[in-house]
């Protein structure tokens, strides 16, 4: 998300963050461009005409005259003001309730809400260790009801059923009633989607609003829809008293608009963002982390979390241990650790995260892609066991054999055959005193130019 932007706006800010003083014209010039990348990003006029005002106000105001950088302090502001419209800190979800805590789901068709029901139940289930159950109250869709059945058995929360012949009304209190004998912590609703805003819906959801009394009710929307986004979400909420908003496929929203138009416009936070089509594919809303993304100042903070739930670290430290004993590094375990970056959302999803990755070539972005990652593991699964634990007798006709049984070309086969060198490399350079310092060293030679030892934006 924020590709566009992020691009734009790191161009615009890097010619104003090195300006020793600023004028009302280099202000000026400067604020067109942000006006501008926000406009392209699809953000709601009413949020750009906020957003270009409040950093012009404090931009020609003290804080800058008074700065020994005003460039750095422009961008310091431009940040804070992102921060401020998408609402500043994350909010949690409010599940401090006499169990259960019931959490209605609400959205049109297709924004990804059964699949956001799973998600969340995954994410309350695994991190806020509480149990779950999910029911489906979208008796305009049998096959709604299947989908959550089967998401729900994927993600090992309970799932209570329902049909088509039953009122929403009488199937949520249901659920409610089971959770409560059960000793559920939390209970999530599915609710009825529709094609777009209309009064048969919202009297409906109204309905089934007041029979359960949920503590969250939360709006599930496309990130792609831009700004429609918000205005649908605005929609919803003078129905129903809304408490946040999921913003859903995140992670094929080039722009940007929704995630900067909907706190300004609906008042509502957004809690969480749907990163993927996997179940685990749900963050937390950080606006202060989005905005360093924004900026190309990366998300370390989020990466670091990403890495200590999803990363086996048991396997890792078997890993290391039979580096340190020298027995070496080989393909097997290659395909291990390939396997552990796609549980992170692949390579690009990481480096997303780190700062200064806006700058890297498209060639080299190119090269790191989830397509990459799915051909080097499609390569290591043709090689017979022998292969994988020596990779040296990989000649002439065994690469042929292998190119054929993983649809790829000797010249693939050649390339994953050298990075899989350097990075034996690597693993020998940390054993002994100062292991990881080589290792780094090693590492930084196998990167592009820029990505290590400073190579993210200076402001």
């Amino acid at each position: 998300m924020f590709e566009n932007l992020q691009e734009r706006l790191g161009k615009t800010l890097k010619n104003i963050s090195g300006r020793g003083r600023l004028t009302e014209d280099n202000i000026k010039d400067t604020l067109r461009e942000v006006r501008m990348a926000f406009l392209e990003a699809d953000v709601a006029l009413p949020v750009v005409r906020d957003f270009v005002k409040q950093v012009k106000e404090r931009a020609v105001g003290v804080e800058v005259t008074k700065s020994l950088s005003p460039g750095q302090v422009f961008v310091k502001i431009v940040r804070e003001e992102l921060e401020k419209a998408m609402g500043e800190a994350n909010e949690e979800l409010s599940l401090n309730a006499q169990p259960p805590a019931v959490v209605m789901m609400a959205g049109l068709q297709g924004a990804g809400k059964t699949t956001s029901v799973a998600k969340l139940a995954k994410f309350l289930k695994e991190r806020k260790k509480k149990s779950v159950l999910v029911v489906s109250a979208d008796v305009y869709r049998p096959a709604a009801i299947k989908q959550l059945e089967t998401l729900a058995a994927e993600v090992d929360v309970d799932f209570f059923p329902s049909d088509i012949s039953q009122k929403p009304v009488d199937i949520a209190t249901a659920a409610i009633s089971h959770a409560k004998k059960k000793f559920i912590d939390v209970v999530l609703v599915d609710t009825a989607g529709r094609l777009h805003v209309d009064s048969d819906m919202m009297d409906e959801i109204k309905d089934l609003h007041k029979a359960i009394n949920p503590i969250e009710t939360l709006f599930v929307v496309d990130a792609m829809t831009g700004q429609d986004a918000a205005n649908t979400a605005k929609a919803f909420d003078e129905a129903l008293p809304l408490t946040g908003v999921i913003l859903t496929k995140t992670d094929g929203d080039a722009r940007g608009g929704a995630a900067l138009s909907i706190r300004h416009i609906t008042g509502k936070p957004i809690k969480f963002m749907g990163v993927g089509e996997r179940t685990d594919a749900l963050e937390p809303f950080h606006p202060d982390r989005i905005a360093s993304r924004i900026l190309g100042m990366g998300d370390v903070l989020s990466l670091i979390e990403e890495v200590e739930m999803k990363v086996d670290k048991e396997q890792a430290a078997r890993v290391a241990e039979k580096v340190f004993k020298g027995a070496g590094f080989t393909l097997d375990d290659f395909a291990d650790q390939l396997k552990q970056m796609k549980n992170m959302g692949g390579m690009m999803s990481m480096l997303d995260k780190l700062p200064g990755m806006s700058n890297l070539p498209d060639a080299v972005k190119g090269q790191m892609g989830d397509k990459t990652f799915i051909q080097m593991e499609a390569i290591i699964s043709s090689m017979t066991k022998k292969e994988r634990a020596r990779p040296e007798i990989i000649k002439g006709s065994r690469k042929k054999r292998i190119a054929a049984g993983s649809g790829t070309q000797v010249q693939e086969i050649n390339k994953l055959l050298k990075q899989f060198t350097q990075m034996q490399k690597m693993m020998k350079k940390m054993k002994g005193k100062g292991g990881m310092t080589k290792m780094m060293r090693g590492m930084k030679g196998m990167l592009p130019p820029g990505m290590m030892g400073g190579g993210g934006p200076k402001f």
